[in-house]
Order: C-alpha cells, then sequence, then structure tokens
C-alpha cells in the first residue's frame, strides 16, 4: 500500500512578486507633478504685477517640492511615514488655498496631490479625511466659482480620489498577501526542522539505546572478553551522541545534508548491534546521483523502525539507479499506523517525484521507493 503523504509538500513559500512601487516609487510620485504645468502656465499668463506672478510660480514650486518630500521621506524613513503625512498634508493644502486666491478654480488639480498622498502614505483616519475632506473643497470650490473649467477639475478630483482609495485597498491586499506568504515560509520551515530533528534523533537515539542495551548485557557476563566489547560500545554511543548533536545543530541551521554512503554504513552498524543480521550493499555508483539524497533519508528511516519496531531477525537493503527496497521478516505492518518518520520521508519522496510504498509480507514488511 501506499503511504499516505500530507496534502502539500515541504516547500518553501514562493516569494511575493516584486511591487514596482517599491523600487519607482518616487519617479511614479513625481510623473504627475506634470499636471502642474497648467497652474504654471496660469501664473505666467496671470493679468498682475511680476512679483505676484513670480509669488505663485514660488508657491507652485514649493507644492511640488513639499510633495515629492513626502515620498523621498516615505522611502528613507518608512517608519516615520504616517506620522508625518498630516504634516505634509496641511502644508500642501496652505500652499493650495494662497495660490488659489490668485488663479481661483485653475489651482483645483492641485487638489489631487493632496488626496493621493494621504491615501497612500497616511493612516486610515487620514485617508478617510481626505477622501471626504478633498472633494469637498474641490465642491466648494466650484459652487463658488461656476465655471466650466470648475466643473472639469471638480470631477478630476473625485475621479482620482476614487482612484487612490482603490490603489489604496490594492497596497493592504499585497501586504496582506506578503504577510500569509511568510507566515506560510515560516510554518514550511518549522515543519521542514521537526522532519529533520524528528530523521536524525529518530535513528541516532534508536541506535544509542540498543549499543547502550548491548553494552549492559556484556557488562553482566564480566568477562575480560565481554568488559573490552562493552568498553567498544560505550565508545560509540559517546561518538553517536557526539554527532547526534552535530547533526541537529545543522539541522536547525537549514545545513543538514544526508549521505548514502553514510546512512548505508551506519544501516549496517544499527542493525549489528541489535542482533539482525543485515545484508546492505556499500557501493552507492549504482544510484542515480540525483537520487542519493532522498535515499539516504528514506534509508535511515527504513533501518531506523527495523530496529526499533520491527523485531526481525534479518534484513536486506536493495538499491537499484533509481530505486530502494528495504525487507525484513519482523512482525509486519499489523494495525499500526504510519508515524512522523514515513509520513515525513514519504513527503521527501513526492516532492522529488517518485513513489513509496510499504507493504506488509506476512511475515516481515518491505518499503520501496522508486521513479517511474
Amino acid at each position: 500500500m501506499s503511504v499516505p503523504a500530507p496534502s502539500a509538500p515541504s516547500v518553501a513559500a514562493p516569494a511575493a512578486a516584486p511591487d514596482p512601487s517599491e523600487r519607482w516609487g518616487i519617479l511614479y510620485a513625481s510623473v504627475w507633478l506634470a499636471f502642474l504645468i497648467f497652474p504654471v502656465v496660469d501664473a505666467v499668463q496671470l493679468d498682475a504685477p511680476l512679483w505676484v506672478r513670480s509669488t505663485v510660480l514660488l508657491g507652485v514650486a514649493v507644492f511640488a517640492a513639499v510633495y515629492v518630500a513626502a515620498w523621498v521621506g516615505e522611502h528613507r524613513r518608512p517608519e516615520d511615514t504616517q506620522r508625518r503625512t498630516p504634516w505634509f498634508a496641511l502644508g500642501l493644502l496652505a500652499l493650495w488655498a494662497a495660490v488659489t486666491t490668485q488663479l481661483g478654480s485653475t489651482a483645483m488639480g492641485m487638489l489631487v496631490f493632496v488626496v493621493v498622498l494621504c491615501c497612500l502614505l497616511g493612516t486610515q483616519r487620514v485617508a478617510v479625511a481626505s477622501v471626504v475632506g478633498v472633494p469637498a473643497l474641490a465642491g466648494l470650490t466650484w459652487w463658488l466659482v461656476g465655471d466650466l473649467a470648475a466643473a472639469f477639475l471638480f470631477a478630476l478630483v473625485v475621479m482620482m480620489t476614487v482612484v487612490s482609495v482603490v490603489l489604496r485597498g490594492m497596497e493592504q491586499q499585497r501586504e496582506l498577501r506578503q504577510a500569509v506568504q511568510e507566515e506560510a515560509a515560516i510554518a514550511t520551515e518549522r515543519e521542514r526542522v521537526a522532519r529533520d530533528v524528528h530523521d536524525v534523533l529518530g535513528h541516532s537515539l534508536t541506535v544509542i539505546t540498543t549499543k547502550a542495551e548491548l553494552a549492559q548485557r556484556l557488562l553482566e557476563k564480566d568477562t575480560p572478553e565481554t568488559r573490552e566489547r562493552a568498553v567498544a560500545e560505550l565508545a560509540d554511543v559517546q561518538s553517536l551522541g557526539r554527532e547526534a548533536l552535530a547533526e541537529v545543530r545543522a539541522t536547525v541551521a537549514g545545513l543538514r545534508i544526508a549521505r548514502l554512503g553514510d546512512e548505508l554504513a551506519g544501516a549496517d552498524r544499527a542493525l549489528a548491534a541489535a542482533g539482525v543480521e543485515a545484508e546492505v550493499p556499500t557501493d552507492v555508483a549504482v544510484v542515480d546521483p540525483r537520487r542519493r539524497l532522498v535515499l539516504a533519508w528514506v534509508l535511515r528511516e527504513a533501518v531506523t523502525n527495523v530496529v526499533r519496531h520491527a523485531g526481525a531477525t534479518r534484513c536486506v537493503v536493495e538499491l537499484g539507479q533509481h530505486s530502494l527496497v528495504v525487507r525484513d521478516d519482523g512482525r509486519g505492518l499489523g494495525h499500526a499506523g504510519h508515524g512522523n518518520g514515513l509520513r515525513g520521508v514519504a513527503e521527501r519522496v513526492r516532492a522529488a517525484g517518485g513513489v513509496l510504498e510499504v507493504t506488509d509480507t506476512a511475515p516481515g514488511t518491505r518499503l520501496e521507493v522508486s521513479w517511474p
């Protein structure tokens, strides 16, 4: 029967697509300043003394500078953006009011920059205030002036207000999507660490326990030969403990790489320590290099299960170019379910495009990994 694998393979969550506005936000904001050409032209053509026209042009230039400064601040110190945005908006409104005293409804288009700034950089409260207040100011100007140009500019302000609201909603959705992806990546990484630690410690602790029990039985016999053998087994326990600690550290750091040759040697030692007659190949050259990493993890879990659960007297490991078979003559699957270890290796195999099958051979169990 096939081992059930989790519903989703353990792969890193896809990174969110880079938002062009994060790289080109200041440029995007500055492009719209081209619309200030209309109040600039009207200021140049204004029927007023030179100093008045110069003052109006200066006011428009300062308006543009304040608007760009708000976006520069958003990119350099984004943590302070929402706190500063209301002050930038008030400055823009003051400049608009000053220019409007000379240009009238022509300056109404400057209100578009205020609502865009508040919606895209401000808090929710500031954005709502701008969405309500800016069109109201434009409508009041239209009502006071009452000409066709004012009606057109009022419609422009309303349209850009709607666009700004939509853009803010899209930005919030993007941030929410990014947050969800980051949480998924964290959960995936936790799952990886848990699976790898289980695979590393499950095997190592099983071998350590088996060798410690063997050393205890040898010491109970209390002969020179058994004492020497027990000392050797305890030395192996100490070495395995250090290796397991190093492997856990490497796993947590994301550096754990299982090697098929090492796992074959470790399987032979573990089975021998458990008193299981082992038939384990030593040459990994027959295996496709692309399959060795996955097969190393599967072999580790399979041998751990044989030593810990099977009660077997014989275990045979067979390697092929794209396959691994582990057979034992133990008690078989019975009614036992698949633990975290088998689910973990099933996930690894499936992610690599292979198939993992565990069959009850009565007596014994046959585990096979293969690729189509």
